[in-house]
């Protein structure tokens, strides 16, 4: 391949690895390698620019503008927390960088600490009176600390600098709105967006006002301009359906629930609401399907629940509307409702003695703990008119609510919040390389594997490096060179496979000729491995580990074998099966570490077993051990990480993450961003 035909970035990625880790501090130019960042920062290639500004910082630590750049780079990734710690370590460097006091108070905002991003805004302003951001940011964090004063003559100084800073009229706003000032508040949005047609938060806010003024066709002109905008998220049709419905635009309404479950399938604010629908139009077959899909997915939400039981109802399925009832009487005994539609299915099976009880009990209740039984109409689907309830599912289960906030909400639509004043820094507006919003799935890093293939070059900062492996490979005792990889990297295409058959075979040949030594069966066990046929690679490593009673290598790969075959083998799902494997694989781990404690993947991949089986305090010690010894595992911190979150421990899990992220673990990211 010529030069010409390698991209930028591959480019850039080739100049990072050569630089070598082993001789930064005496070849790296930090400056040469900073601006290189800068450059792959700019091209949005956040995580390659981390790595640039990680050599850069190694070679001169006492930079300021490395740590800012790397800083900005997380603030880019969300990861807040580290773009805090960054701006931080920048301004003690050097105190006059404003830049860092802005980054710095962003960072802080989105991290919810408002005053000390106020502290920060202020210190810029010492600098730079009239900096616009500066400014801006300062009043929406002063009106998310209720200072709706302070705001407001923040706002007033800034818009008399900029008069034609369609955000800060767009964010005045809100404030306004919080001032209970609907007409200035409708004011300042239409003003913003007559400067830009853009705002995609001042038409949320606009759509929400007019929705409370019930000025439906209004809400539902700017709900179509902000969904013309970001046409891929489905709550923005969540709340369009919601707007058409008040509209009697049932059609409409209908549309836009299933185009939002055509862009997120298990959204399940979106099915509860077209199941809703289907059955006030009494499409109960399919009503009961959508709320069976949410219940599915929360088995706790009382909400479907009791629609479900009502629609079985209607379709003569008394003993399955019976069994939906009486679990929401057990979670809401006061919940008289309940009780009478326990009473129609049993006085439609002919059961009247007990359908007769069961409407006593509901009269008791309505005498007892109801003031104006015609309150809570529950007999067909209903909309309160511009209420909204973010979290169906948690308002469902509250345990402080009473039966009529209940009864309230239990036949409404829902919707989703509005999002609030978006005040992303200038930098670059249009973010198009934003690893946290992949939808991926958070599974840990996997385990380490040997193979004859040399790893790929990427960003995680792991050196693969094994001193048996390297003393092997060094002494030169079979043909073939064996690497470590992560075992997300061992798969194989056609080309490969043919490799492995061929190179099994030859080893196989040494064994038929009687002439295989230890390191032979070694690499004819891993090669089996690489191609699934444990049978035969324990065979070859036991072989070895027989001759060689002290081959570390040789007990890695058996460890490892174990793990793979619980992953692959037909038994997977046998007990005794992953027991005994997962016994033999820490027994083999543990043996190498006797002959090497400081064989970190070893730790690892233990950590892994433990983590497979949910024993997460012997996986956290694992992880934990991996670290003394590399304190820059980027997969050993992701792992431990995710194992902390398991425990309920987020502070720990956020540190360890964010600090993954920076090492090149790029899930780490779209955790902490589903984390907040």
């Amino acid at each position: 391949m010529s030069i010409q035909n390698l991209n930028i970035k591959s480019i850039l990625l080739l100049l990072l690895i050569a630089f070598g880790a082993n001789s930064l501090r005496a070849q790296v130019n930090a400056e040469q390698v900073l601006n290189i960042g800068r450059n792959v920062l700019s091209m949005e290639d956040y995580m390659l620019s981390i790595q640039y500004f990680n050599q850069a910082i190694k070679a001169k630590p006492y930079l300021a503008d490395p740590y800012f750049f790397r800083g900005l780079a997380k603030l880019y990734l969300e990861d807040y927390k580290g773009a805090e710690d960054d701006c931080s370590l920048a301004i003690e460097r050097n105190k006059f960088k404003t830049e860092s006091y802005k980054v710095r108070g962003f960072a802080r905002q989105n991290l919810g600490k408002d005053s000390l991003a106020i502290l920060d805004y202020n210190q810029g302003l010492l600098y730079n009176p009239q900096e616009k951001y500066f400014l801006y940011y300062k009043a929406v964090a002063e009106t998310e600390l209720n200072r709706l004063k302070d705001a407001d003559n923040t706002f007033e100084t800034l818009l008399k600098y900029y008069p034609q800073f369609e955000d800060g009229y767009a964010a005045r706003g809100h404030l306004r709105l919080a001032q209970k000032d609907t007409t200035a508040a409708l004011n300042d949005l239409n003003k913003a967006i007559s400067i830009s047609k853009n705002l995609i938060n001042a038409y949320l806010l606009r759509a929400q006002i007019q929705s409370q003024l019930k000025s439906w066709e209004s809400a539902i002109a700017d709900m179509d301009a902000a969904i013309k905008l970001r046409p891929q998220e489905p709550e923005l049709y969540i709340n369009r359906a919601f707007l058409r419905y008040n509209f009697d635009d049932f059609f409409g309404a209908m549309s836009d629930y299933n185009y939002a479950l055509e862009l997120q399938p298990e959204n399940s604010a979106a099915i509860f609401n077209r199941a809703l629908l289907r059955y006030e139009v009494k499409d109960l077959n399919r009503a009961a399907e959508d709320f069976k899909k949410v219940l599915k997915l929360n088995p706790e939400n009382f909400h479907a629940l009791y629609n479900l039981g009502l629609v079985n109802l209607e379709r003569a399925q008394y003993k399955e509307a019976i069994k939906c009832f009486e679990q929401i009487a057990n979670r809401f005994p006061k919940f008289h409702p309940a009780y009478y539609a326990m009473a129609d299915a049993y006085r439609s099976m002919g059961n009247m003695r007990v359908a007769m009880q069961m409407a006593h009990n509901g009269d008791e209740l309505v005498r007892k703990y109801v003031k104006n039984p015609e309150k809570n109409p529950l007999d067909r689907p209903t909309i309160a008119a511009g209420k909204s309830n973010n979290h169906e599912t948690k308002n469902a289960t509250n345990s402080n609510e009473t039966e009529s906030d209940v009864m309230d909400r239990f036949n409404q639509l829902v919707t989703v919040s509005a999002s609030k004043p978006d005040t992303q820094l200038s930098y670059n507006e249009k973010i198009k390389g934003r690893v946290q919003d992949r939808d991926l799935q958070v599974e840990p890093e996997e385990e380490y594997g040997l193979t004859i293939f040399p790893p790929e070059a990427n960003l995680k900062s792991t050196s693969n490096y094994f001193k048996e492996l390297d003393d092997f490979n060094q002494h030169q005792y079979i043909p073939d060179k064996i690497y470590l990889n992560s075992a997300s990297n061992l798969s194989n295409n056609e080309s490969k496979i043919k490799t492995l058959f061929e190179r099994a075979e030859h080893y196989e040949g040494l064994i038929r000729d009687n002439i295989a030594r230890p390191a032979d069966y070694l690499a004819l066990g891993m090669l089996r491995i690489s191609l699934k046929n444990y049978e035969a690679a324990q065979r070859a490593l036991n072989e070895a580990i027989r001759l060689n009673p002290n081959f570390t290598i040789a007990y890695f790969a058996r460890a490892f074998m174990h793990q793979s075959q619980l992953k692959t083998d037909k038994n997977r799902d046998n007990s005794s099966f992953i027991k005994e494997n997962n016994m033999q694989a820490i027994a083999d781990y543990d043996k190498a570490l006797s002959l090497d404690s400081r064989l970190v993947y070893a730790w690892f991949n233990k950590g892994n077993i433990f983590f497979a089986v949910d024993d997460l305090t012997a996986a956290i010690q694992c992880f934990t051990e991996a670290l003394n010894i590399d304190p820059t595992f980027g997969a050993a911190l992701f792992n431990r990480g995710i194992s902390y979150l398991k425990t309920g421990n987020k502070r720990q899990a956020f540190a360890d993450l964010s600090k993954a992220g920076e090492l090149g673990i790029v899930p780490s990211y779209n955790l902490l961003k589903r984390m907040k």
